[in-house]
């Protein structure tokens, strides 16, 4: 099962960032267990952490957000989701994702992230095998972001840096 404790440091970090760079209000929706590995949303930002915490955080949201967060960072209006848009929501849920492992390991726990990987389309598998997901809504003005909190401790005593807890396909 996903360690609830792991959950904290995301939500702040996003919050945080989403503040920072896009000014919005941001509130926090009603957090639930997700068992399936359908996504169901647009754009999918995956990226994994290894070491004392091992897993995936995924970052969900409609293409309409994505383009409404990158034309906000950058000042200018996108109306297609382009690579330099594409790039955009990489780099913040890049972004999100370091503040929170800062904020692990100011907690006692380290671990090192993957590159974001970007996944477009509705209906695409994401499995984190047998780890359970906590989901996170983030609400903004700009819409909503899904966080996917797939994470565990690892209680080897050893920093585990190859474990990463996804497959990946199309229904």
């Amino acid at each position: 099962m996903a360690n609830v404790k792991f959950m904290n440091p995301f939500v702040e970090a996003a919050t945080e960032v989403i503040k920072a760079e896009i000014g919005a209000d941001v509130r926090r929706g009603t957090l639930s267990l997700q068992k399936s590995a359908m996504t169901c949303d647009d754009i999918t930002v995956l990226i994994s952490l290894v070491g004392q915490v091992n897993g995936i955080v995924l970052y969900g949201m409609s293409i309409e957000t994505g383009l409404a967060i990158v034309s906000k960072i950058t000042d200018q209006k996108f109306t297609e989701f382009d690579n330099l848009a594409q790039s955009g929501v990489a780099e913040m849920g890049n972004v999100i994702t370091g503040r929170a492992t800062i904020k692990l390991s100011e907690a006692g726990y380290t671990s090192n992230i993957s590159t974001p990987t970007l996944i477009t389309g509705r209906g695409i598998h994401i499995s984190t095998l047998d780890f359970s997901r906590i989901m996170v809504p983030i609400i903004t003005d700009f819409g909503d972001i899904m966080v996917h909190i797939a994470l565990r401790e690892n209680l080897t005593g050893t920093p585990d840096q190859t474990f990463v807890p996804i497959t990946i396909g199309k229904s």
